[in-house]
């Protein structure tokens, strides 16, 4: 298709070069002192048909060393907009690229470049879509990778043992050598959580804002990993490789979240990244919808829009609401206030830290996600509180009950976080008692809302006050809600839409919304994690399954390697447990030497069901003994002939089904 695009580009160069020609004759013919030679060649070229083809060729050439003295000038046109580039600083004393590095990766690039109406911009989704988490968007044009984010999620009930889920980077791995950047939207775990486990596979520049970036390395350093990592702000226009990337403010539930406004030669994309629109947000930074509109009149091909709260009518409230709702309640706190919330959520514990000030009280932090977050924060500037307000966590005791608030981790019920240990009396430092006041300022993420309900139940039963947002709205969601979404929309006014980050139901009522302000049907695309969508200015083509995007299931320091086999036979010992049976043989004199013993666990108890496992004995020795009979005795036959055999018994007397496994040794 390239060779086609670039033959149209000589035919209109030797159209407008014999234009010129023409032109440059009918000078010639004014000039009297040039008129005869003229005259002699038009008469010499209309006599030979040869000479005329000679003309022609020569037209060729000269159009042809125009076009390629126009291609070598170009990048060295390009190359002035230097200056447009961020001062990219690296975070820590690690090696990483300089800008210059950068744009002479551009200069390279823009060598090859050629614009091309078949140019597509291939969008990816591998995780994030029918789901909330693990959010991972591919962005592929010609030989070129740009991922945005890389999220995981948290595992689901029937997921036993399961610590993490994580993308399927088996695409990316193949394709290593294209992969140019990553560009993270928001310091979140659904969005930065799977870093350290993509970088031992693929090392590749992470370009972020300061606190998402400090977060990212905090996680880096624990896992002994070195990266190469990229400093970007809200307002910057950078370059990687053909990729034009502008970042944009906006407000979310945590700080320094951006919006990416993409550009390739084929098509500009729009990423809101988590977003809501909060005009008063604790840091005085509100979203600018300014420069939203602004991108919007330029043009935008495709916008990818957050989904979470898409079946949400009307506005999200601002986190200033929340502040107020606090100050009531620190108000009227008589004894020790423990308030947990997202570690994450830089601006709410700046909030509660300003209101144990403005109430008296000194702050101390437990949970080490929430201690590591903090001083990151006040590091960096996001978080300030004065000299003498912050104390140990081993030496809060020291301080009056009234004099005292612990700002904690534990906000979703997680079993071995701090609240989790503080209302099962095993926290080191801090024992509950009544007159304490216990805040859970959050509200559970979906599939957590079991693990919260125990621990509020058992808060209720240490008899301290317990404040969560079913009582007083101690909670604003950091997601657009409909109206919302319906401005940023309007403000965008994309050709194509792809509505990202949500389960199916968002996704769908996302598109609704679209369609209702004008957006027609066939330009929304809604995809699944593994499809593509191809996208260039005129048009958009959605294709199914084209890459792996499985859920990569972590369990300790197993990545992968755990699948759905082990995760149902995990389930069944779990529902109706195991039945192992252990059985001496000899397999040339085809007898039963020892045996069958059988061992239960999880099952049923041995003492109390005797007859059950009499009987169950009775049958695998029938069976082991009918395997042994046949002259050539095949080991796992034998091994499904006394589980099928147990299995139906089991079953018909218990209406279980336990995992049943055999062992046999040859004596």
């Amino acid at each position: 298709m390239r060779n086609t695009n670039i033959s149209k580009s000589n035919a209109s160069n030797k159209a407008s070069s014999n234009t010129s020609k023409k032109r440059n004759g009918d000078r010639k013919e004014l000039n009297k002192k040039k008129a005869s030679s003229s005259q002699q060649k038009s008469k010499k070229s209309q006599k030979s048909p040869t000479s005329t083809k000679q003309n022609k060729m020569q037209g060729k050439q000269n159009a042809q060393s125009k076009t390629k003295k126009s291609k070598s000038q170009k990048p060295a046109t390009k190359n002035t907009n230097r200056s447009n580039k961020p001062a990219v600083k690296p975070l820590s004393k690690t090696k990483k690229p300089s800008v210059n590095a950068v744009s002479k990766s551009n200069k390279t690039v823009n060598t090859k470049s050629k614009k091309s109406t078949n140019d597509v911009l291939k969008i990816i989704p591998i995780g994030g879509l029918n789901e909330i988490g693990k959010n991972m968007t591919v962005l592929e044009y010609r030989d070129q990778i740009l991922i945005i984010d890389c999220g995981m999620s948290f595992p689901e009930d029937d997921m036993y043992g399961i610590d993490v889920v994580i993308p399927d980077f088996s695409y990316l791995e193949k394709n290593a050598k294209k992969i140019i950047g990553l560009v993270i939207t928001h310091g979140h775990e659904d969005h930065i959580g799977a870093i350290p486990y993509f970088l031992r596979k693929i090392n590749v520049p992470i370009y972020a804002t300061r606190i998402t970036l400090g977060l990212i390395e905090n996680k880096l350093k624990e896992r002994g990993i070195s990266g190469n990592l990229n400093v970007i702000t809200a307002g910057d226009k950078f370059r990687v490789g053909e990729f034009t990337v502008q970042t944009i403010r906006t407000t979310h539930s945590v700080a320094d979240a951006i919006s990416l406004n993409i550009t390739t030669p084929a098509a500009t994309l729009f990423h809101t990244g988590d977003f809501k629109i909060d005009y008063t947000p604790i840091d005085g930074e509100p979203i600018d919808l300014q420069k939203f509109a602004e991108i919007g009149m330029q043009g935008v091909d495709i916008m990818l829009a957050d989904s979470t709260n898409a079946t949400r009518k009307g506005f999200t409230k601002s986190e200033k609401y929340v502040g107020e709702a606090l100050d009531r309640i620190f108000n009227m706190a008589k004894g020790r206030i423990i308030i947990a919330t997202f570690s994450s959520n830089v601006h709410r514990v700046q909030k509660i830290i300003e209101l144990a000030i403005k109430y008296g009280r000194k702050f101390t932090v437990s949970g080490r996600s929430m201690d590591n977050v903090v001083h990151l924060a006040q590091e960096l500037g996001y978080i300030k509180f004065p000299k003498g307000s912050y104390v140990e966590l081993n030496k809060a005791n020291n301080i009056p009950d009234n004099e005292m608030v612990i700002i904690t981790t534990g906000s979703q019920g997680e079993p071995m976080s701090a609240l989790t240990r503080m209302a099962n009396d095993e926290h080191r430092n801090v024992k509950l008692k009544k007159g304490d006041m216990v805040i859970l300022s959050s509200s559970p993420v979906p599939g957590n809302e079991k693990s919260v309900s125990n621990v509020v139940n058992r808060l209720y039963d240490k008899e301290v006050d317990v404040i969560y947002n079913d009582i007083a709205d101690i909670h604003v969601s950091g997601h657009a809600c409909q109206e919302e979404l319906k401005l940023i929309q309007s403000l965008i006014k994309p050709k194509f839409f792809m509505p990202v980050h949500g389960e199916s139901r968002h996704l769908k009522e996302h598109a609704k919304l679209a369609e209702s302000l004008g957006q027609k049907p066939e330009n929304i695309f809604i995809l699944s994690n593994g499809d593509q969508l191809s996208v260039n200015k005129e048009r958009a083509t959605k294709f199914e399954n084209v890459v792996s995007a499985d859920d990569i299931l972590v369990d300790g320091l197993g990545v992968g390697d755990v699948g759905n086999i082990v995760l149902k036979d995990r389930k069944l010992l779990s529902e109706s447990g195991l039945i192992i049976v252990v059985a001496s043989v000899n397999i040339k004199a085809g007898i039963l030497v020892s045996g069958p013993e059988i061992v239960s666990r999880g099952f049923i108890y041995v003492k109390e069901n005797e007859d059950i496992i009499n009987k169950a004995k009775e049958i695998a020795e029938r069976s082991i003994s009918d395997s042994l009979s046949y002259r050539n005795v095949d080991w796992n036959e034998m091994k499904t002939s006394v589980i099928d055999d147990l299995r139906k018994f089991i079953y018909k007397n218990t209406h279980r089904s336990p995992i049943i496994l055999p062992i046999f040794m040859d004596v």
